[in-house]
């Protein structure tokens, strides 16, 4: 798909001491729909379904707090602080009927505001566990997730990693995406510059390292009260993992309305991986 780049709006929104980098296309009267990137990416990680969603919805994308263009404080890394941030945003813009799509990180930041805030219409979860949500304890114990543990030391990946980034990060995109050329050099590039800073090194480090923080939140949210926001969670075909695992962890979490699909041909980066697919399933899900 070709990058249609001119046709994005950017701008800078000043959000808690964040000022953040947000992007914008489609009609602004359409119905929101704000997509949130993980790790190693940014907001560019969804230019290719924002274009085919724009044609029916306002798709608006952002660089999470510290990451890319967004500057400023990076918060703690908790996901409850970054979706008081988004949440501060989605009031600044003032969106109204929001859909929110998360993957990676960003569906863990997804399910924090959705556990949080009262004013979303849907979401969406991607490729993703939530921590303290079961299969957590089991992904925690998956050797081949070895990063989860590493990115939680404090200062000595931002050392190791810091000047190396393209190389890191060409490890993740090769190793658990199906097709690694999805994951285009112009692309890697970007993430690459995204989180060239040692500020946004370890503003992404930072969102491992508060995964017990994060768990210990989810667990006492899950206790206190059942969710009937709509939620589809999604997950590449090839990304590992029993998807009922997932599915049983946030039912039992209290979520009453919990629909799910696999991404065909993807792996962990299904936006990127198969853009396609992964609109279809969302837009069928929204009833678009």
């Amino acid at each position: 798909m070709v990058d249609d780049e001119p046709t994005f709006r950017h701008r800078q929104v000043t959000v808690a001491g964040s000022s953040l980098h947000v992007v914008e296309k489609g009609d602004p009267e359409a119905a929101p729909f704000l997509f949130l990137h993980g790790w190693p990416e940014s907001w560019h990680s969804w230019r290719q379904i924002m274009t085919m969603a724009s044609r029916q919805v306002r798709a608006i994308a952002i660089d999470l707090p510290g990451i890319g263009e967004s500057t400023g404080e990076p918060t703690d890394g908790s996901k409850r602080q970054l979706a008081s941030v988004v949440h501060g945003l989605v009031e600044a813009m003032g969106l109204r009927n929001l859909t929110l799509v998360g993957q990676d990180v960003g569906g863990m930041v997804t399910y924090a505001y959705l556990r949080t805030f009262p004013d979303l219409r849907q979401s969406v979860i991607m490729d993703v566990v939530i921590p303290g949500i079961d299969p957590w304890e089991q992904v925690l114990a998956n050797p081949y997730l070895w990063h989860f543990a590493f990115h939680s030391i404090p200062e000595l990946p931002e050392r190791l990693v810091q000047g190396h980034q393209g190389e890191y990060f060409d490890y993740f995109y090769n190793a658990i995406s199906a097709d690694p050329s999805k994951i285009t050099p112009e692309a890697r590039a970007v993430y690459a510059r995204a989180y060239a800073t040692d500020r946004a090194l370890t503003a992404g480090f930072n969102w491992y390292r508060t995964f017990p923080q994060d768990a210990a939140a989810n667990k006492e949210a899950n206790s206190q009260v059942t969710m009937a926001t709509r939620l589809l969670y999604l997950r590449g075909e090839k990304d590992g993992g029993q998807m009922n695992d997932y599915l049983d962890g946030l039912r039992s979490a209290g979520l009453t309305h919990v629909d799910h699909a696999l991404v065909p041909n993807a792996g962990h980066f299904t936006q990127e991986e198969a853009p396609e697919d992964t609109w279809r399933l969302i837009a069928e899900f929204s009833g678009i």
